[in-house]
């Protein structure tokens, strides 16, 4: 059964709205002050130049594999095994920090219990959802997103009444406004708001998964560009709303960085209601990221399966076309997760964190590299969705992402990430020689 407009919608909205907000932006504000309004929106320019690179892509020929598929069919073997390969580790890797972090919302409503056990859990739960009919996930994502989209506007609107009519937040709102005002817009230089652009980019991490859910959409030539074209709308309404909100209703020095802003920030100016509300939000919005990311990383999987570039076993469908074996193979791997927070509980985050954005980094890259090749060997006028000032878009978000691996180098947290990206190249690489000796001699 396939997707109607409605989920393809709500899986953009839920690629582009996801634990990077809800629970990176405390960390993102404490590293640049209010600029981080501006981080948001020049990360989200590049993210829309990716998007449409891709939507462009994938209108011409919707495939599950997306960018992978792309690769091998318009670059060559080498990059088409290299793209899958990375794209579905980035998945798996996020459906690990997603599920962790979900876990540590939970602690707001049940401390003490051990966040590898609540993993177990939730891991069992999605695996039997996306297991089942594609339509099935589809109606999960709708509800998980429209929950997400919902609260955020009513936080909006809720902050919104706060400032304007509520004497205590309206007077700490013009006191924040003026401090802000007063030379403390860049409030850590220009080293904090450039670190601050690596949390950016892990935050719009899950954009891609549009270019992998279009093929099962009933009507890609419509849905996927009103997707794509939406997205620059909803990060300027709801990131630079939602931030916006928590810059003027409490000072950003005094925010927790391992607690979402949206919680906290609730919590300490007293309306306890709306910060469990919002906690209720922020545990959606990373269980609709967590879904997202498996329901991505088991097409992948099986994309590469039918390029031979995987066992043979994991391009199996069911009548419902659900890739049942590549879905349990990635939960698997998943499931390391439960070990992960069994052994290092305080340091899964972090490490989580800093190997997810590198992955993004070398997907991203990928997918510019494709596009490239792409308009190089189509004919331009059966291109029917375009890139807007294609080439210098794709330089321009070439650049940014090759800025953002050297910032990275220079973060504490960070670079151990950026020394493992040439190892894991290198791992893939051979994988595909072996792969590649193998299927010769047969």
């Amino acid at each position: 059964m396939k997707l109607k407009n409605r989920h393809i919608q709500m899986i953009a909205i839920g690629g582009a709205i996801g634990t990077g907000l809800f629970y990176g932006a405390a960390k993102s504000i404490q590293l640049t002050g209010p600029s981080i309004l501006l981080s948001y929106l020049l990360g989200g320019i590049v993210m829309y130049i990716i998007m449409r690179a891709l939507g462009e892509m994938t209108v011409h020929q919707p495939n599950s594999g997306a960018f992978s598929h792309y690769a091998y069919q318009y670059v060559g073997n080498y990059l088409g095994f290299l793209s899958g390969w990375f794209a579905w580790f980035e998945y798996t890797i996020v459906c690990m920090l997603e599920v962790t972090v979900v876990a540590t919302f939970l602690d707001y409503w049940l401390p003490g219990v051990p966040h590898w056990l609540t993993i177990a859990v939730i891991l069992g739960m999605f695996f039997f959802i996306n297991i089942l009919q594609v339509r099935l996930f589809g109606e999960f994502e709708f509800w998980f997103a429209g929950i997400k989209v919902s609260a955020i506007l009513m936080m909006i609107a809720f902050s919104a009444y706060l400032i304007l009519f509520h004497t205590g937040t309206h007077t700490q709102a013009m006191n924040n406004i003026a401090n802000t005002l007063n030379n403390n817009f860049f409030a850590n230089g220009l080293h904090g708001f450039l670190y601050s652009m690596v949390l950016v980019v892990f935050s719009f991490g899950g954009v891609q998964f549009l270019g992998i859910a279009a093929a099962d959409a009933e009507n890609p030539d419509f849905t996927v560009p009103k997707a794509v074209n939406g997205v620059i709308f909803r990060i300027l309404i709801f990131y630079m709303g939602t931030l916006l909100a928590v810059l003027c209703i409490y000072p950003w020095q005094k925010l927790q960085a391992d607690v979402s802003p949206f919680v906290d920030v609730f919590d300490k100016v007293g309306f306890h209601f709306a910060a469990q509300l919002m906690s209720i939000v922020v545990i959606t919005a990373a269980l609709s990221a967590f879904n997202s990311c498996l329901y991505s990383a088991a097409r992948m999987l099986s994309n590469l399966s039918r390029h031979q570039s995987a066992p043979a076993c994991l391009s199996k469908t069911d009548k419902y076309n659900v890739p049942q074996n590549a879905v349990m193979t990635t939960s698997i791997v998943v499931a390391f997760t439960v070990v992960l927070n069994y052994f290092i509980p305080e340091k899964a985050l972090t490490y989580l964190i800093a190997i997810t954005t590198t992955s993004i980094i070398i997907t991203w890259t990928t997918i510019l590299i494709t596009h490239s090749s792409f308009r190089r060997a189509v004919r331009l006028e059966s291109v029917k969705y375009r890139l807007p000032f294609y080439p210098y878009t794709n330089l321009i978000a070439f650049t940014s992402l090759a800025s953002v691996v050297v910032i990275m180098l220079f973060m504490q947290d960070m670079k151990l990430a950026v020394y493992l990206m040439p190892v894991w190249i290198g791992m893939v690489t051979t994988f595909y020689i072996i792969t590649n000796k193998i299927r010769h001699w047969r």
